[in-house]
């Protein structure tokens, strides 16, 4: 089981990266985590200076805008 963060301050663009993952993940039968990381902090623990990012088992795949599907379905899939 893969474990998504969405890294963000909680705008609707982190809010629809969220739901897309979730959504796609069910559409495929996959079974994900999917964490609501706030904490500014936390967020610069990763570097990441624009958001909604997302990060993939700790690691950083996106980051400045809302993922598409393709990318979204690559990370469940790979």
């Amino acid at each position: 089981m893969k474990t998504f963060e969405i890294l963000g301050t909680g705008c609707k663009k982190c809010v629809k990266t969220a739901e897309s993952i979730e959504r796609i993940a069910d559409e495929l039968g996959q079974t994900v985590t999917v964490e609501k990381v706030t904490d500014p902090a936390k967020i610069m623990e990763y570097q990441v200076m624009s958001t909604p990012a997302v990060a993939v088992d700790g690691n950083v795949v996106h980051s400045g805008s809302i993922p598409g599907r393709d990318e979204i379905t690559r990370w469940l899939t790979s």
